[in-house]
């Protein structure tokens, strides 16, 4: 066993309901417990029994691989979730099966927002925001939704996001239109304010950071949510006309936009890979999200800089390993209402009977 392995000390109790889950005490009651062999290197891993609550772990229990039987896969569908490959397509090139790629991109969506939030959680000052809601849709055209996205305007820092599920509208033959009236008889219609509380939640987590100026588009339920939000802020509003370029006040949020429809296979116009969940769409949003604002750069041309090294919050650009570095404890990460929700896996395609909730024990 490596030296490194033989001198590391978990840093807590992985239980929750354990009084050292959260208490960093340097009176902590552990042993080392023997170990156990595996194939994969490290061969020998280390064991623990925590004396106050009895739990038994390892190293393993501390590792972004914890309970992955193909942990080798995570690095390479990293970069093939943004760069606009399928599952199916991943599936083939990693040579597994669809449902592997759908579990691994379910978790390692977990993972980025658990890490997200606590990056976000250490930036204390948001001054200027520039709003907008990206559509797409879910299952079929039928159930369009929105992902409302957040960026500092400064920095171009993609901040957060949340969702709005939508009524299908825009021409429609008069066949697709008693198509849309049997679903809502079914499934019920989209709550028309959806767009207004999406919007509205996503404003409550900078209310505490200062925020003075939101930049949107003329989309009439933003003003709304502002309203009702409680929040003082000056509101500019931009036509959605207006030319998309670096003039445009959006500039930033359109370039996210335009960055999701080019490196998410999803969201390609005329697709056969479109989302089948909004939930799966989301998980891979965040993935993207993390993607954007510590690996790639800014600019394409220039230094290599990336938007967290521009908010002070990191110091060169990441590398994978740098994102599954370690596991984050969702008990121990502070995530807003909607996002733990995300986390969870509550959000349900309506039109599926089965929406499976994230309710594993010891895996995340």
């Amino acid at each position: 066993m490596p030296a490194s392995l033989l001198s590391w000390v978990p840093p807590h109790c992985p239980n929750p309901n354990c009084i050292y889950f959260n208490t960093l005490s340097p009176d902590w009651p552990f042993i080392r417990k023997g170990y156990f062999a595996r194939q994969r290197r490290p061969h020998r891993i280390q064991r623990f029994t925590c004396r106050a609550c009895k739990r038994h772990f390892s190293t393993q229990t501390f590792s972004t691989s914890y309970w992955q039987k193909r942990p080798e896969l995570v690095k390479r569908i990293v970069l093939m979730v943004v760069g606009c490959m399928g599952n199916r397509q991943m599936a083939r090139a990693l040579s597994c099966s669809p449902s592997t790629i759908a579990h691994q991109v379910a978790r390692l969506g977990r993972h980025c927002l658990l890490l997200q939030a606590r990056e976000l959680a250490r930036i204390s000052q948001v001054d200027e925001i520039a709003i907008d809601g990206f559509e797409t849709f879910e299952w079929s055209q039928y159930f369009p939704f929105h992902h409302n996205v957040a960026v500092d305007v400064e920095s171009g820092y993609f901040l957060y996001h949340t969702d709005s599920p939508l009524r299908r509208k825009g021409r429609m033959t008069a066949e697709q239109r008693a198509r849309r009236l049997d679903l809502e008889a079914q499934l019920g219609k989209p709550d028309p304010k959806a767009v207004q509380t999406g919007v509205r939640a996503l404003l409550a987590v900078f209310s505490k950071k200062g925020l003075v100026t939101l930049r949107s588009d003329d989309h009439p339920a933003y003003a709304r949510a502002i309203a009702s939000s409680g929040i003082d802020l000056t509101h500019r509003v931009t036509s959605s006309k207006e030319r998309r370029d670096e003039r445009n006040p959006l500039w930033e949020v359109n370039l996210i936009d335009r960055m999701i429809r080019h490196s998410t296979a999803a969201h390609k116009r005329e697709t056969i890979a479109w989302a089948k969940r909004r939930q799966a769409s989301i998980e891979k949003l965040t993935i993207f999200q993390v993607w954007r604002n510590y690996m790639k750069r800014r600019r394409e041309k220039g230094d290599r800089v990336t938007s967290a090294m521009l908010l002070g919050l990191a110091s060169r650009p990441w590398r994978v390993r740098d994102l599954a570095g370690s596991r984050l404890f969702f008990e121990k990460t502070r995530l807003s209402d909607r996002w733990r929700d995300y986390y969870l896996r509550r959000v349900k395609t309506t039109v599926l009977p089965v929406n499976r909730t994230h309710e594993l024990t010891y895996a995340f």
